[in-house]
């Protein structure tokens, strides 16, 4: 298996950790979820976009003094995005109210809200040469330990969307709160071509 590992490349090895992480989280929350299979990354990200059969959402408004994104040189820093459902604040909190599937599909909507934002900020998401980093905020009870997983849910799109490119460097945080509620938050930093 390590031959074939090496074999893929960073994209085989993010596919094989996403379909062991799912069989587990399918195992311990009836979740049958699979990611698309990308050993070979050929497609536009808009094409890509579509078999997955995403609409990119338009820039939300910052709710407070602040600026969606930033761009310095060939990096766009992007400002965390809260999880929506239907529009409106996803809320929740994971351990208490929420368990670590629906964290993980809240974690994807917030990657789609910030594929829309990036989109908004370099007019071409064919222009992006890596996702970089990502740090997610997961609103959790004290004893709550699966951030980890809950962030896959973003973390996954990403790969699936961009490939190699989509594979990033991570950090996610367990916090007591999050504005308005929310059950997670993510903000992303992307390298241009």
């Amino acid at each position: 298996m390590h031959q074939n590992l090496h074999r893929w490349g960073a994209l085989g090895m993010v596919s094989v950790l996403l379909d062991l992480i799912i069989a587990v989280s399918a195992a311990r929350h009836s979740v049958t979820a699979k990611p698309i299979q990308n050993k070979e990354f050929h497609m536009s990200v808009y094409d890509q976009l579509q078999t997955l059969g995403i609409a990119l959402p338009a820039v939300a408004v910052p709710a407070a003094a602040y600026v969606p994104f930033v761009q310095t040189g060939n990096l766009v820093f992007l400002s965390g995005h809260i999880a929506k459902l239907d529009g409106k604040v996803w809320t929740g909190q994971l351990g208490k109210t929420m368990q670590t599937a629906e964290g993980a599909q809240a974690a994807r909507a917030v990657a789609i809200d910030l594929l829309g934002t990036l989109h908004a900020a370099v007019g071409d998401l064919n222009k992006v040469k890596r996702i970089v980093k990502v740090m997610s905020l997961v609103n959790s009870s004290p004893d709550y330990t699966e951030h980890h997983l809950v962030t896959n849910g973003c973390s996954a799109l990403f790969v699936q969307v961009f490939g190699d490119k989509g594979a990033h460097a991570r950090s996610a945080f367990g916090v007591a709160q999050l504005p308005l509620g929310a059950c997670v938050e993510i903000e992303l930093i992307a390298e241009l071509a």
